[in-house]
């Protein structure tokens, strides 16, 4: 069974992810690993001695079949890195898992998936940030993502699930416990419209070291990470440079420059490491989704307030589309020093985006 074989991969001494998906790629399987000779192992360049006896005594076997027996008990689902259905972002990452263990009902390919990170020790105003945010994306129908720590992880979790949208918890340990403990009812309502996700089999006890392990696969699972609140240091600025490794989008609310609690947000922006955010309007311009009803209604609602001036712009640019500055101008008849203020003043309200080449359109 290359179940069996894949679990053991994992257990074997000196084998890291790396090197096990080195070994998959030259053998062709997990078992074809563990039937290899002596010579053919010696062959593979970086392989210590140590390991290559540790694989040709099949140690870890023990544990690998035990931990079969718990998967098989439980329900719970693999995902070997050569797997169809291996979450596809977190497979173009140099260091992922070659092994998951899942138990949930989301699907971990989903075409839109967001990680939202921060401190344990969320401030009244990161909790609010956080609702808020989670409340404005139900209609984007994507599936959220956290580490299911306390403060900011699990106020993502429960506005999830207030907001019936599918979460994902992701552990640094086995799936035989849960931690914090007091996230024990949470997790499991999590498995009925989301999820909890692993690289660690069971008894595994969540040590420190397991952590910075379970916050590369928050970063690299997700499409965009959010960073709500932040210290200097902690997971959260982990997970963001994790996702900057990976290309990947991050995004933070920026806080007051006195709260420990928003420094690291702030660090973040102020070294470009993550792209500034408000709100969800933020999210739409940066990530380009759109939610075409939700965007009509906002218009129709805006629009009602329009000063005179305003009316004029976005009439020209409702029927002229993409306008320069100069052009707008020119229909509108305003001087361009006015025009420019009522230009920000729309753009401030979200009804107009500034294009460059001072080009505008209405959003």
């Amino acid at each position: 069974m290359e179940l069996l074989y894949q679990i053991a991969l994992t257990f074997v001494p000196g084998i890291g992810d790396i090197t096990a998906r080195l070994l998959v790629e030259h053998f062709g399987s997990a078992e074809a690993i563990f039937q290899a000779t002596k010579t053919n192992l010696s062959a593979v360049p970086g392989l210590r001695k140590k390991t290559i006896e540790a694989i040709l005594n099949k140690e870890g076997f023990d544990r690998a079949e035990k931990e079969l027996q718990f998967i098989e008990k439980y329900k719970i689902r693999t995902f070997f890195y050569t797997d169809e259905d291996y979450p596809k972002r977190l497979k173009n990452c140099y260091d992922a898992p070659i092994l998951l263990y899942y138990k949930g009902t989301a699907d971990l390919n989903h075409n839109k998936i967001i990680s939202i990170v921060g401190t344990r020790n969320a401030t009244s105003y990161g909790k609010e940030l956080t609702q808020k945010l989670v409340e404005d994306l139900k209609p984007y129908q994507v599936i959220i993502v956290s580490g299911l720590a306390h403060g900011i992880d699990g106020t993502t979790h429960k506005a999830s699930m207030k907001n019936d949208i599918p979460t994902i918890g992701v552990m640094g340990h086995g799936l035989d416990r849960i931690y914090p403990a007091t996230h024990r009812s949470l997790a499991e309502k999590m498995l009925e419209n989301g999820g909890l996700l692993t690289e660690f089999p069971s008894d595994t006890n969540p040590e420190r070291e397991n952590f910075p392990k379970r916050n590369r696969i928050v970063a690299g699972i997700a499409d965009v990470t959010i960073v709500v609140e932040a210290g200097l240091k902690g997971g959260a600025l982990i997970t963001a440079e994790l996702a900057n490794s990976y290309n990947r989008d991050v995004f933070a609310f920026p806080g007051n420059v006195a709260n420990e609690f928003s420094a690291g947000c702030n660090y973040l922006i102020k070294t470009n490491r993550a792209n500034l955010i408000s709100g969800i309007d933020d999210m739409e311009n940066l990530l380009g989704w759109t939610v075409a009803k939700k965007k009509k209604e906002t218009q129709v609602s805006l629009r009602l307030n329009l000063s005179a001036e305003e009316k004029k712009v976005v009439d020209v640019l409702e029927e002229q589309g993409i306008t320069a500055i100069d052009d707008l101008s020119l229909i509108t008849q305003f001087p361009q020093s006015k025009l420019a203020v009522t230009i920000l003043e729309l753009e401030m309200r979200g009804i107009v985006v500034s294009l460059p080449g001072k080009i505008y359109k209405l959003s």
